[in-house]
């Protein structure tokens, strides 16, 4: 499970305890740069693929089911395009094949407006208590909202800023068609940071996808509507593969 720009291994706590409880081994990373992995450079996709990649030989378990929300979507897509044979099954929450537009004015300015709180001297968790209530849907739990808080506010500021030069750089979409196995995906009714309409355009180029949308629900669908989320995943990863098409 990958998380996105503003959370760690955290972010999936409910989906730790209900896969665990389902005799499913599952497991959730810390992104390099997050809580106790180590940072790296160049601070990439390319570099990030990698570390994911490292993770899953290291784990000694064969492929695996992927699950990656928002810029933790986009390091699956980035493992998918390089290390196809390690995964089995995909779940892409909340997420896209590219980010922005290919205009570097646009990006500097998304750049600079997402870390000037920062450079005004606010904290991260200053930043996660105006950031949050701006992603979630009338639907959310408050419980959920409080723990995307709580992720955001423990991400290094230093790290934040890496994450977002990466993030404008993303662009998968010619790698979408080449997925080959049964994909998972999951919007968000009122998400802004990945429209309905974008992941649904995914899942139209992706040829063995299931697509599916949460009502009420903003970006971060599986703390909002954890209950729900589980659901969905427990009858995706319950499927037989030879089913899926």
């Amino acid at each position: 499970m990958l998380h996105g720009i503003g959370g760690g291994h955290l972010a999936f706590a409910p989906q730790v305890e209900t896969l665990a409880s389902s005799g499913y081994r599952a497991v959730a990373w810390d992104m390099p740069g997050y809580g106790r992995s180590a940072p790296i450079e160049p601070y990439t996709f390319k570099g990030l693929a990698q570390a994911c990649i490292q993770l899953i030989e290291d784990l000694q378990c064969g492929d695996v089911t992927l699950v990656g929300h928002s810029m933790g979507g986009m390091v699956a897509q980035e493992v998918m395009a390089r290390r196809p044979e390690l995964v089995n099954k995909l779940v892409l929450c909340g997420t896209s094949p590219a980010f922005g537009k290919p205009d570097g004015d646009w990006q500097a300015r998304f750049i600079a407006e997402r870390t000037a709180p920062l450079d005004a001297g606010h904290s991260m968790a200053e930043l996660a208590e105006t950031l949050v209530p701006q992603m979630v849907g009338p639907g959310s739990l408050p419980e959920g909202v409080q723990l995307a808080k709580h992720c955001m506010g423990l991400v290094p500021p230093g790290t934040y800023r890496r994450a977002l030069q990466a993030l404008v750089t993303f662009d998968r979409r010619t790698e979408l068609a080449r997925i080959a196995v049964p994909t998972l995906l999951i919007a968000g009714e009122h998400d802004r940071n990945a429209p309905p309409a974008v992941v649904k355009r995914m899942a139209d180029a992706i040829p063995r996808s299931t697509y599916l949308e949460l009502p009420g629900i903003g970006h971060l669908q599986n703390l909002e509507a954890p209950d729900a989320f589980d659901g969905m995943l427990l009858n995706f990863l319950a499927l037989p593969r030879a089913l899926m098409h």
